[in-house]
């Protein structure tokens, strides 16, 4: 069963697009001058604190309809500022709840959600066979639409064996898991995990197209969707989340060292241009 919603572009049906954008040149990003910040999360404070509980809530439990190994927490081993200006969302070595691992999994559900604008955190990404670190947002219409059908846009999803490239994706009806809209997106020097990186989407009524320190690498319009429906046109709310092991990534090895953290240092929103 697929419980609130699903990550994995496995097949990268959006290459087509990609291409386009390489052959036209990139799109400008429009940045943030003249916008407004609608919801942001600096996570300062104090080592040990558990997220701002008005902008943060927690799934707790394990699977997810992907196959992952790890049993998510709300425990501030697994999630909790650094002291350092960072959140960290650490995965863990350790049986718990029928698990090998653990980690965590945080959403804005019912707390922040909207339609459009930018989205955007600076991240700094585990390594390592089996990590399946993502950055990404969910319809709020979830629980009543239910997955695809609510819309799911991976801002930012990465294979910890793989740590010079991450994925940007949508899914839909028609366009889900395997046949989702995919794209690489490779560092031409360095890895993800070697320094922080801002992930970032422009979502409008027209597209939504998909940057990596302020570079676009990809874009999707609803005509691409070659008549299967976008769902693109209500408010979603944001995931923050560290998987170990699942469809896309594998089960981790003996090359994979323990704990590996995800450190997010800002998680920032803008509306849309008028």
């Amino acid at each position: 069963m697929i419980r609130k919603g699903f990550r994995g572009a496995w097949i990268l049906t959006g290459v087509a697009v990609t291409l386009a954008i390489a052959s036209c040149g990139s799109p400008s990003d429009p940045g943030t001058s003249g916008r407004q910040l609608v919801f942001q999360d600096e996570f300062d404070g104090p080592a040990g604190q558990s997220p701002d509980a008005s902008r943060w809530g927690y799934d707790i439990g394990t699977d997810w309809g992907n196959g992952q190994l790890e049993y998510d927490t709300s425990r501030p081993k697994n999630v909790s500022l650094d002291g350092a200006g960072h959140l960290a969302i650490t995965a863990l070595k350790e049986s718990y709840s029928g698990q090998a691992y653990t980690s965590a999994r945080i959403n804005t559900k019912g707390l922040f959600e909207q339609a459009r604008g930018r989205f955007e955190a600076r991240i700094k990404l585990p390594v390592g066979q089996g990590m399946w670190p993502a950055f990404w947002l969910l319809g709020s219409n979830i629980d009543t639409a239910t997955w695809p059908a609510c819309g799911e846009v991976d801002v930012m999803e990465n294979r910890g064996q793989a740590p010079a490239v991450v994925h940007g994706s949508l899914h839909g009806p028609g366009y889900s898991g395997g046949g989702a809209f995919a794209a690489p997106y490779q560092l031409s020097s360095g890895t993800f995990d070697g320094d922080f990186h801002v992930f970032a989407v422009e979502w409008t009524v027209e597209s939504i197209t998909w940057y990596v320190d302020g570079t676009a690498y990809q874009a999707i319009a609803p005509a691409d969707l070659k008549g299967r429906r976008w769902v693109f046109d209500h408010p979603f709310f944001v995931i923050l989340d560290l998987a170990v092991g699942g469809n896309y990534v594998g089960p981790p090895d003996g090359t994979t060292a323990f704990p590996q953290t995800m450190l997010v240092d800002w998680v920032r929103v803008y509306q849309a241009a008028s």
